[in-house]
């Protein structure tokens, strides 16, 4: 429970449904600009269950602060919310999980990537660690409120498929999930389109109804994310602008402020509009160009996973799907061949623009679009 409106609301649904709930807030350990002023209101009403020693209390502040999650703020909105769904809650403390996220995240920026830490998060902490704490207070299931649903293959196993809700689908940042875990998901949310799920917090009177989306990196609790990074760097990657005919431009103070496709922001007025086109990060050089230059027909991808039976064996073959290459990208019409050693190989039918190092891409089923089939990390 984020203390956002889905994960209320899935926390209603499932309670509703007979299921013996229990509500788990994580805390990351960062400190946000609102979380100390709050911190002196210590929540204790909490359901006696069994529970592994890193368990803390929620604490209290008030519920305007910074649009992310995670917050003390956010902890006492889900504590709310739990008490009127009339189940107990524990805050987690996942300091320690979430500074390996953290390590992650500024080391793919100083490597000239771009990392996705929401889909770390899932794999490493929503449907890994908290399975761990599952397992120890006998808990069957672990459900999350993100917009995606659980479905069937032909064969009988269990898939992952797309939200009802296409405009807020979030299967993409799914796909990592270890494929013996799929059986044990909970996704109730995922069958219901976001303004069905407001006014059901609505008609329950909580007050999460209209509250804000999450739309920021949790644990960049102050100031921009490259900021966030220059601090815990370990070295420097200041350098050059320059043109992909290898003129320099300008400088740039790190290459954790670009990514590639980016417009705005690069520091440089060069009449028409220009794109980050390349980011090297032994040189450190950002390299700028044209639209057209962005165009990429094929890309290599690594540590791939693949959920249920589908291409679990496929080494060396090849079939038809859709890849999408960013969380809010479209899904394009793609061919997909499975390569040795958690390799993915994907060749476009038109080519795609701004396909980032660093990020996933996500195989979909050529049929539908529907079901995800995994994916892999763009090298």
């Amino acid at each position: 429970m984020s203390g956002g409106v889905d994960s209320s609301v899935a926390a209603h649904l499932l309670a509703g449904q007979g299921h013996d709930v229990i509500g788990v807030f994580m805390r990351h350990g960062e400190r946000s600009p609102v979380a100390g002023s709050g911190e002196q209101g210590v929540v204790t009403s909490y359901s006696p269950i069994s529970a592994p020693g890193s368990l803390l209390p929620a604490l209290c502040s008030p519920l305007h602060h910074k649009q992310g999650c995670c917050t003390a703020s956010d902890a006492e909105d889900a504590r709310r919310v739990a008490d009127r769904v009339g189940i107990p809650f524990y805050s987690l403390n996942l300091a320690e999980e979430f500074n390996q996220i953290i390590d992650y995240f500024v080391a793919e920026y100083t490597g000239g990537r771009t990392p996705n830490p929401c889909v770390q998060c899932n794999n490493w902490i929503k449907f890994g660690k908290l399975f761990d704490y599952a397992d120890s207070v006998g808990a069957e299931f672990v459900a999350t409120g993100h917009y995606a649903r659980m479905g069937s293959c032909a064969d009988g196993s269990v898939a992952l498929f797309r939200g009802i809700d296409a405009a807020k689908d979030q299967s993409y940042v799914l796909f990592g999930i270890r494929s013996e875990l799929l059986s044990r998901m909970m996704l109730p949310v995922g069958n219901y389109e976001k303004p069905a799920i407001r006014r059901i917090a609505a008609s329950l009177g909580l007050r999460v109804a209209e509250k804000k989306d999450s739309q920021e990196i949790c644990f960049v609790t102050r100031g921009r994310y490259d900021e966030f990074v220059r601090r815990r760097r370990d070295r420097d990657t200041a350098g050059e602008l320059v043109t992909t005919t290898g003129a320099v431009i300008g400088e740039h103070d790190g290459i954790e402020s670009f990514t590639v496709g980016q417009r705005k922001g690069l520091g440089v007025a060069l009449g028409d509009r220009k794109f980050v086109v390349r980011i090297e990060s032994d040189t450190r050089r950002v390299v700028i160009g044209d639209r057209d230059e962005l165009g990429c027909r094929e890309l290599k991808a690594r540590d791939a996973n693949w959920l249920g039976k589908v291409l679990t064996e496929a080494v060396g073959q090849s079939q038809r799907c859709y890849a999408q290459i960013r969380y809010n990208a479209q899904a394009q019409p793609a061919t997909l061949t499975v390569l040795a050693d958690r390799r993915l190989f994907i060749e476009f039918d038109e080519p795609q623009f701004a396909v980032a190092p660093g990020q996933a891409v996500v195989c979909y089923d050529a049929e539908n679009n529907e079901q995800v089939l995994g994916g892999g990390w763009i090298e």
